[in-house]
């Protein structure tokens, strides 16, 4: 099975396409589902569902947090955790409440970095995004890699896209034929990633919709 684990909707603040636009672009490139990160909401994951659903696709429900140190990302939760701006372990230790899996994003990838020594989360996170196909900084995956591998944890890859052309460019691949599988093959750090780096043109998005250039969500 293999899945985008880092999307974004137009939920986020920054983020464009709707939530069955980056599913359907996915499913197109081979993948079999997404999990729907957006920034500090769950306010997507209905829509995603349904259009799950509707697809065919496999749904993972997350958020991607900014903590005080830096982005978590949180998969398989069953509810938004409101951790903005908080320690990195409380927020943490909320997802593993919720059964989620805690993950640290682009890691070392410029001023989205995670600002804290990472040895310090070696007990209670669960992985790391070794491969981000938004952000160009291969140097930065491949210090990821090494740090994950050296100290056995979980290997994730996901797209981190903002625009719907760029999902599933990257993915993680886990041998399971259920979402609880593939929850428990991370957990037990048998993850493969694979992908590309996304066109460098799609990083103009972002900034387009938090300056309020690009209205992309219907009003409702």
């Amino acid at each position: 099975m293999k899945i985008d684990l880092h999307c974004h909707t137009y939920f986020s603040n920054d983020g464009i396409s709707s939530p069955e636009k980056i599913i359907k672009q996915a499913l197109l490139k081979g993948l079999d589902g997404v999990a729907i990160t957006d920034h500090e909401t769950s306010a997507g994951w209905a829509e995603a569902q349904k259009a799950g659903q509707k697809l065919g696709a496999q749904i993972i429900l997350g958020e991607e947090i900014k903590t005080k140190q830096g982005d978590v990302l949180a998969i398989f939760i069953q509810q938004q955790i409101n951790g903005k701006g908080k320690d990195a372990r409380l927020v943490i230790n909320e997802i593993k409440k919720q059964g989620g899996l805690a993950i640290i994003p682009h890691p070392y990838q410029g001023h989205e970095k995670f600002k804290d020594d990472l040895k310090n989360y070696l007990d209670i996170i669960d992985g790391l995004e070794v491969f981000n196909a938004r952000l160009p900084f291969r140097s930065a995956d491949q210090k990821a890699f090494q740090f994950a591998k050296q100290h056995n944890l979980a290997m994730t890859a996901g797209s981190d896209a903002h625009f719907y052309k760029g999902a599933g460019e990257a993915y993680t691949e886990c041998q399971a034929k259920t979402l609880e599988e593939f929850k428990n093959e991370l957990k037990n750090k048998k993850s493969a990633t694979g992908g590309k780096k996304a066109s460098l043109f799609y990083l103009i998005f972002p900034t387009l919709k938090r300056l309020k250039i690009i209205n992309s969500r219907p009003n409702r």
